[in-house]
């Protein structure tokens, strides 16, 4: 359902809409504009740096565990490798254990998950197991599939999909073969998986779930959603016959999604980002459907690259003012 008014943030945009109305006085706005981008206090800054720093710090120990292990791969034994890494996951997972449900603990339990992908990796490499790729990805995100669903926090939920797509691309490339004939089903099936994942993300993030209501990773899944389906419509416009009917069905998933895009923006979150993410994937297929019937079916070389940037630029032009009407309409901001 639509969010209320009075509970959306009060961006200067809106601010300035309420004083259009006659809500606002013109003081009133004056202070309300000044509440608004007034800069943060002392404590949200310490706030801020300390997340970002720990967050940072989590990502640099743990790439320095894998460059650790890639350097003095050939001077341990098999059984060191092992065994740091088994104390590495046992320590993070302890520290997440007794650190709770808050930041630390939460990326402590992202370090164990991240560290039980290097667990398996070495143990691969050091007993030559010959184990496909595809299978180590699986494996590491059905053994960490527990502390997935326990954690209650979004980013190792986006890992643990991140980790299901690459499986799903490598078992298309080592075992069905990789044929581009059937790529425009891999985008399908990435499309729909990403796509579920995003439904449902955005669902329990709008009946309250406190843990759900960071945009950043609902954002990441949509990209992941269109991506796959807009790569293979690209490839289904030009080389329709080699993408097969898998190509025409990720073309019209690419147009179903524009339209959970907007949908989602007019009716939840009033978002510009998911607008933008639309007109970006519009602009592609518009785009290379022109220069295909330019440079390749009325082979207009010259008039052809002379007349796809102005298309371009008219796009761009178009997208920018259904974009800037659609905030008006909705009171959204550029940080939407």
């Amino acid at each position: 359902m639509p969010k209320d008014f009075l509970d959306l943030p009060a961006s200067p945009e809106r601010l300035r809409a309420l004083a259009d109305a006659g809500v606002l006085t013109p003081a009133a706005l004056e202070r309300a504009l000044h509440l608004s981008m007034a800069t943060p206090s002392r404590p949200e800054w310490r706030r801020f740096l300390s997340t970002t720093l720990m967050a940072l710090g989590t990502l640099l120990v743990l790439a320095g565990v894998i460059y650790f292990f890639a350097y003095n791969w050939a001077d341990m034994h098999r059984f060191a490798k092992l065994g740091l890494i088994a104390v590495g996951i046992a320590g993070t997972a302890v520290g997440a254990w007794r650190l709770g449900e808050g930041l630390a603990g939460q990326l402590s339990l992202l370090a164990s998950s991240v560290l039980v992908g290097a667990l398996l990796a070495v143990y691969g490499q050091a007993y030559q197991t010959g184990a496909d790729p595809y299978e180590l990805f699986a494996g590491w995100a059905l053994l960490i599939l527990p502390w997935v669903a326990l954690s209650r926090f979004a980013p190792l939920w986006l890992f643990l999909l991140v980790l299901v797509d690459t499986a799903a691309v490598l078992f298309w490339k080592q075992v069905l073969g990789g044929e581009l004939d059937d790529s425009g089903w891999l985008a399908v099936g990435l499309g729909l998986l990403n796509g579920f994942a995003w439904a449902t993300y955005e669902h329990f993030a709008n009946t309250g779930v406190a843990w759900l209501q960071g945009r950043w990773v609902a954002r990441s899944m949509a990209v992941m959603t269109v991506s796959p389906l807009l790569c293979a419509s690209v490839a289904c416009i030009l080389v329709p016959f080699e993408m097969g009917a898998g190509g025409a069905v990720a073309l019209l998933l690419t147009l179903g999604s524009l339209a959970a895009d907007y949908a989602l923006h007019r009716h939840l979150d009033g978002e510009l980002f998911l607008l933008s993410l639309g007109a970006l994937c519009i602009m592609t297929v518009v785009t290379t459907g022109a220069g295909r019937v330019l440079l390749l079916d009325a082979n207009l070389e010259a008039f052809g690259l002379f007349l796809l940037p102005l298309i371009v630029v008219g796009q761009v032009a178009l997208a920018v003012s259904w974009l800037r009407g659609e905030a008006r309409a909705t009171g959204a901001t550029e940080e939407s």
